[in-house]
C-alpha cells in the first residue's frame, strides 16, 4: 500500500514538472532605433514602405542566437527578444527613418501606404559569436537591402552592411548592448543609403 502511494506521488510530481509554462520565464530584451544621422542627408518628398526582413529559420525567432562554432547554432538560455528578430528589426528601421526627419512618410506593408519606394531587406546575420578563446562573444549583424521603385517595381540599388561588436563581458546584458551597437551602426548606414539612392534615378511618376 505504501509503495502504491509512493509511486502515485512520484508520478504526480513528474507530471507537474512536465507541464508547459511551469519553468522560469525568459528575460526579455529589446534594442533601440538609430537617432543620429549625417546632417547633409537630403529631404525627400516620397513615401516608403519597409517590409519585414526575411531571415533563415534559425534567426526567425524571439530567441537570442549564439554560435560557438561555424557549423552550429544555439540560443542563450532564459533570454529572448521582445519580438521575433525580423519583426524587431523592421520596427527599429521604421523608427530610424522617422528619426531622420528627412522623409515624408514611412510605414510597414500592413498599413496599405501608397508607397513611392519599398525597402526589402534580408537579415543574414544576427547572432553572438564566440570566435576567440577566452574572449566575450561578438554580436554580428548583417543586412542586405534592396530599394524598389514603385509601381514598376524596378530595383534602384542594392546595399549590404555588416558590423561585429565585441561584448565587454560574457553576461547577457553585455551581449545585448553589443547587439544594440552593431545593429545601430547597420541601420544608420542602411537608412542613409536608402535616402540617397534614388537621387540618380528618375523620380516616381515622371519621365520613363
Amino acid at each position: 500500500m505504501k509503495k502504491s502511494i509512493l509511486f502515485a506521488a512520484l508520478a504526480a510530481l513528474l507530471a507537474a514538472c512536465s507541464l508547459p509554462g511551469t519553468g522560469e520565464p525568459p528575460q526579455l530584451y529589446t534594442l533601440t532605433p538609430k537617432s543620429t544621422f549625417e546632417t547633409a542627408l537630403p529631404v525627400v518628398e516620397w513615401q516608403l514602405v519597409v517590409e519585414r526582413p526575411i531571415a533563415s529559420a534559425g534567426l526567425n525567432t524571439q530567441r537570442i542566437a549564439v554560435q560557438r562554432s561555424p557549423l552550429t547554432m544555439d540560443y542563450f538560455a532564459r533570454a529572448s527578444w521582445t519580438d521575433q528578430a525580423p519583426a524587431l528589426v523592421q520596427t527599429l528601421l521604421i523608427e530610424s527613418f522617422e528619426n531622420t526627419k528627412k522623409i515624408r512618410a514611412v510605414s510597414r506593408e500592413s498599413t496599405q501606404l501608397r508607397a513611392d519606394y519599398v525597402l526589402q531587406t534580408e537579415l543574414r546575420e544576427f547572432q553572438a559569436e564566440y570566435d576567440a578563446a577566452g574572449k566575450p562573444p561578438q554580436a554580428r549583424v548583417r543586412i542586405n537591402g534592396k530599394l524598389i521603385r514603385m509601381p514598376d517595381r524596378v530595383i534602384v540599388d542594392s546595399h549590404t552592411v555588416e558590423r561585429a561588436i565585441r561584448a565587454e563581458s560574457n553576461d547577457i546584458e553585455s551581449v545585448v548592448l553589443a547587439f544594440d551597437d552593431a545593429l545601430g551602426k547597420v541601420m544608420k548606414q542602411t537608412v542613409e543609403w536608402a535616402l540617397v539612392a534614388p537621387r540618380s534615378t528618375t523620380r516616381p511618376g515622371r519621365g520613363n
